[in-house]
């Protein structure tokens, strides 16, 4: 009986090409838009979220602002400075548990850095080792500080690749472990961090402890940085951040409603921010994709109809001569369950095909942004399980859509369908 299904169905398909053709088609390219499209979107995606992983610190910085409001006989347009006591007020039993690696930086300080003969602009600041990670500062030789360098206040010095290359053309590597001046006092090289062509940081980090003995010795702090554990949503975290400046803008009368009073860098609110966007955007690429799949829903669904219609006359011989209703019922929805399976695993391959040819082509090309070179695409996959369950859908949708025809047709009486042109 299966045999006899089969060889009806594919007799069924050579007689009707143009039809088949039509009906794969619409099945195939739905598939196909789906998973380029959602690959497409991954790729988009997952590069945003790298480029942007490189760039938000995973902490939250308080610095002193200007304020912008009168407060408390204090006239507007005070600069605010940070001094040990806000780091007494951070590091208060008040936060344990929930403010952790806390770490200080100094202002700056510009210098000359040389080194037989050949000189180059930088600006000292005195930082602690956390500050690597908390500015997402990438190393291409030697080590940042330690706190070894801090607790014997060492003269260490991290400067950048661009400035080892200005005062080590031949091999800037080699700076590491050499002795340059910066004017008065002379700094051990212990690293390098990364920066491209077009970056003018001059930023040179030293111990903090270093800096304070050398250039500042007063109880000034330009700024705390600390990592926040406690808080998960983005209303929690704005919360503790409210709470937590409200201390120091007591301690400098700075007004409670004054947002420039204090300048705050919260990375965990970005972060958010930036996840909650991400997935609007995924949200909206699956609606899309959902639209696309739709389209090809709908376009299957009037390839059946008509196709049922055409074929009416077909079923009411086969009714005249015998044929039972659920026979022909099952012969449509077999001969529509073949044609959608058959192009929808096509329209899926040839989807997979085209986000492997983005993989490889357009993933690769990059763009100058900022003076940094950034992937449009990367990994612009989808995973064979959506592609899977996108295509059983259609499936199923093709199927429905040749049922409902088909079970009207096996209705009508056998007469009423010899009359059918």
């Amino acid at each position: 009986m299966r045999i006899e299904i089969i060889h009806e169905i594919a007799s069924s398909l050579r007689n009707n090409k143009l039809r088949t053709a039509l009906t794969g088609f619409a099945v195939s390219w739905g598939i196909f838009l789906l998973i380029a499209l959602l690959g497409a979107g991954n790729g988009l995606m997952n590069s945003f979220m790298g480029n942007m992983q490189e760039y938000i610190s995973e902490s939250v910085t308080v610095e002193g602002w200007r304020t912008s409001m009168p407060y408390a006989g204090y006239k507007e347009g005070r600069d605010i400075q940070l001094d040990q006591t806000d780091l007494d007020y951070t590091q208060a039993p008040r936060w344990q548990g929930t403010i952790e690696n806390v770490s200080l930086a100094t202002a700056f300080t510009s210098a000359t850095l040389s080194l037989n003969g050949l000189s180059v602009a930088g600006s000292l600041r005195g930082v602690m080792p956390e500050y690597q990670q908390q500015e997402k500062i990438r190393m291409a030789a030697g080590r940042f500080l330690n706190p070894d360098d801090v607790r014997e206040n060492r003269k260490s010095i991290v400067v950048s690749s661009a400035q080892a290359k200005e005062l080590l053309p031949k091999n800037p590597e080699k700076l590491v472990g050499q002795w340059i001046n910066t004017g008065s006092v002379a700094f051990r090289v212990v690293g390098i961090y990364s920066t491209d062509e077009s970056n003018m940081t001059r930023l040179c980090p030293i111990p903090y402890s270093t800096y304070k003995g050398i250039y500042d010795p007063s109880d000034k702090v330009e700024a705390i940085s600390f990592t926040v554990n406690g808080p998960n949503t983005l209303e929690e975290h704005r919360a503790f951040e409210k709470n937590y400046t409200a201390g120091i803008k007591a301690r400098h009368h700075i007004a409670p409603d004054d947002n420039r009073g204090l300048w705050v860098n919260n990375g965990y609110t970005e972060n958010l921010q930036m996840h909650k966007a991400s997935r609007m955007i995924r949200t909206a690429l699956w609606i899309l994709g959902i639209l696309t799949l739709v389209s090809g829903i709908v376009g299957v669904s009037n390839i059946m109809l008509i196709t049922v219609k055409e074929r009416t006359h077909e079923f009411g011989i086969r009714k005249a001569i015998g044929a039972k209703p659920g026979a022909i019922l099952k012969l449509i929805i077999a001969e529509s369950i073949s044609i959608t399976a058959v192009f929808g695993y096509i329209g899926m391959f040839m989807g997979m095909v085209a986000c492997q040819i983005m993989d490889k082509t357009v993933a690769q090309d990059v763009v100058n942004i900022g003076g940094e070179e950034i992937r449009m695409l990367v990994n612009p996959n989808v995973g064979l399980d959506v592609a899977l369950e996108a295509t059983l859908l259609l499936i199923v949708a093709g199927t429905l859509a040749g049922a409902i025809p088909a079970w009207k047709a096996a209705r009508v009486k056998p007469i009423e369908a010899l009359r059918a042109e």
